[in-house]
C-alpha cells in the first residue's frame, strides 16, 4: 500500500514527516473590510454626506470589502479553528451581502419601515451575545462589538419609525457606526503592524483573565 502510494509521485522525494503550514492571520483583512464600509455608510447614515449617489459607493464595498472579503476572513478562521472570528467574520459579511442586494430594492419596493426595522434589530441581538463572548477575546474587539451592538438598536429604532428623513434614531446610530468603523480600522492596523513588526507597537487591550490561548499555526522551522 505504501509502495503504490509512493510510485505516484516517482519524483518527489519522500518526506520525514508531516509537511508544516504556514497560515498568515485572515483578522487585519476582515476587520479592515468592516471598518471602511461600516464608515462611509455611517457617514450617509449622520447626513453628513448628502449627496444623492452616495449609496452607490456603499453597495460596492458592501459586495466585495465588507462582503466578500469578509466572508473569505471567516473561512480561514474556521480552518484556523478559530470560532468567534469564523462566526463574526461570515456572519458580518453576509450582513453586508444582504445590504447590497436589499438596499437598491428597498428604494422600489415601497414601505418596509417594519421588516426593516427587524432586520437591523435581529443584528442588534445576535451582535449583543457577540460581545459577551468578545470578553475573552481582547479589548479592542470588545469595544468593536459595545459600540456595534448601539449601531444596530438606533437604526432599528429609527427603522420602525414614520415620517419624513433623516430620523434622529437613524442619525445616532449614524454616529456610533463612525466609532465603530474607527475602532475597528484601529484593530484592523494594530493587528497587521505588531504581527510584521514582530512586536507590539498598536497596542488592542489583554485578553480576559482564564481565556483560552488562540490557535497556534504550524510554523517553518
Amino acid at each position: 500500500m505504501n509502495e503504490d502510494t509512493r510510485s505516484l509521485h516517482p519524483e518527489r522525494p519522500l518526506a520525514d514527516g508531516p509537511r508544516p503550514t504556514v497560515a498568515g492571520d485572515p483578522a487585519p483583512l476582515g476587520l479592515a473590510g468592516f471598518a471602511l464600509t461600516t464608515l462611509l455608510l455611517s457617514i450617509v447614515n449622520t447626513h453628513l454626506l448628502k449627496e444623492t449617489a452616495a449609496i452607490l459607493p456603499v453597495l460596492g464595498l458592501a459586495a466585495f470589502c465588507g462582503g466578500l472579503a469578509q466572508f473569505a476572513a471567516g473561512l480561514f478562521e474556521f480552518r484556523r479553528g478559530n470560532t468567534f472570528g469564523a462566526t463574526a467574520f461570515v456572519s458580518y459579511g453576509a450582513f453586508w451581502l444582504t445590504y447590497w442586494w436589499l438596499a437598491p430594492r428597498l428604494a422600489l419596493a415601497g414601505d418596509a419601515h417594519n421588516a426593516l426595522g427587524l432586520f437591523l434589530l435581529g443584528w442588534a441581538i445576535f451582535t449583543a451575545y457577540m460581545a459577551v463572548a468578545a470578553l475573552r477575546v481582547s479589548l479592542a474587539v470588545l469595544l468593536i462589538l459595545a459600540l456595534l451592538a448601539p449601531t444596530y438598536l438606533f437604526l432599528a429604532i429609527g427603522a420602525f419609525q414614520t415620517g419624513a428623513e433623516p430620523h434622529a434614531m437613524t442619525q445616532v446610530g449614524g454616529w456610533f457606526g463612525i466609532a465603530t468603523g474607527l475602532v475597528a480600522w484601529y484593530t484592523s492596523a494594530a493587528t497587521v503592524i505588531n504581527e510584521s513588526h514582530g512586536r507590539t507597537l498598536l497596542p488592542v487591550g489583554p485578553r480576559a483573565p482564564g481565556a483560552a490561548p488562540p490557535p497556534r499555526d504550524e510554523r517553518l522551522a
